[in-house]
């Protein structure tokens, strides 16, 4: 991603592990801020970006279940952001349904804005992915773990050729993506997806309309037109209730799992949504 002033990023990624609600949290961390305390100091940046992807992992009565993400995010806010900080949230698929619900039970966050990236926020169950999905995530996920098992017992050379081959036909792929998903061939992580997604398919039904009409012009919403997680359709029903908000439909054939092969475009885009608000910061 540029930054909105043109100019791309000259400092590394860092990598930062912490504890939050008893759970290991690994944080990707681009700039100097210390994300270690509540205090304010001299380079604290006035605006923090908070992305929160898809399947992201840490309640400790529930570490990963949907709720426990929601609680962790809210947690980690509390104990690493100064309170004054403004927040730009930018959320991918199940991210976004976190995100609306971090602004229902915490109203006094310092939101400017919110980019919700294929949003799943509505009958994920009812989806075209969800229908298939739904007896899997709900009934079936520990038939899947002995694969996921045979998987992690490969050497790591041919758990990254399997990876290449599965994902060969993308003509564009982000090579960067083949570490982190080899990284999944791990049991541990399948269940905790698997649970988790399993409680999406039951938890996120009807649309949070009050959430979204008290912050509409916070936010941002983009569609995918080929999406079979959040189907056009859903694009079609946000509009018709609400007509005045910012929610785009993708003329770009960008996938639901864009990290694939299109993250560059999809980072450039946001930079471009949220530009006018950091410049008032």
């Amino acid at each position: 991603m540029e930054t909105p002033g043109g100019e791309g990023l000259s400092e590394p990624v860092s990598v930062e592990y912490t504890y939050c609600m008893g759970a290991i949290t690994e944080v990707l961390k681009y700039g100097a801020t210390d994300s270690h305390g509540t205090r304010k100091t001299s380079n604290q940046p006035k605006a923090l970006i908070l992305v929160i992807p898809d399947m992201c992992v840490a309640e400790s009565r529930d570490v990963f279940g949907l709720n426990g993400q929601i609680e962790h995010k809210l947690a980690f806010l509390r104990e690493h952001v100064p309170r004054d900080t403004q927040l730009v949230l930018v959320g991918h698929s199940i991210g976004c349904y976190i995100i609306l619900e971090m602004m229902k039970r915490d109203p006094e966050l310092k939101v400017v804005k919110s980019v919700l990236l294929f949003p799943t926020i509505e009958r994920m169950a009812c989806s075209p992915q969800g229908r298939v999905m739904t007896p899997v995530l709900c009934h079936l996920r520990y038939a899947a773990y002995l694969p996921v098992f045979l998987l992690s017992l490969l050497p790591g050379f041919l758990q990254t050729a399997l990876v290449r081959l599965v994902l060969g036909s993308l003509s564009s792929l982000d090579h960067t993506t083949i570490p982190a998903t080899t990284s999944l061939f791990n049991v541990d992580c399948a269940a905790n997806g698997m649970y988790m997604g399993g409680q999406e398919m039951r938890l996120v039904l009807e649309r949070d309309n009050a959430t979204i009409k008290r912050n509409l012009h916070k936010l941002v919403f983009y569609y995918g037109a080929t999406d079979h997680w959040c189907p056009v359709q859903y694009y079609h029903d946000i509009r018709a209730d609400f007509p005045g908000g910012n929610i785009r439909l993708c003329e770009r054939g960008i996938r639901h799992a864009f990290v694939l092969d299109a993250g560059k475009e999809m980072a450039d885009m946001t930079a471009e949504w949220i530009s006018d608000d950091l410049k008032i910061l």
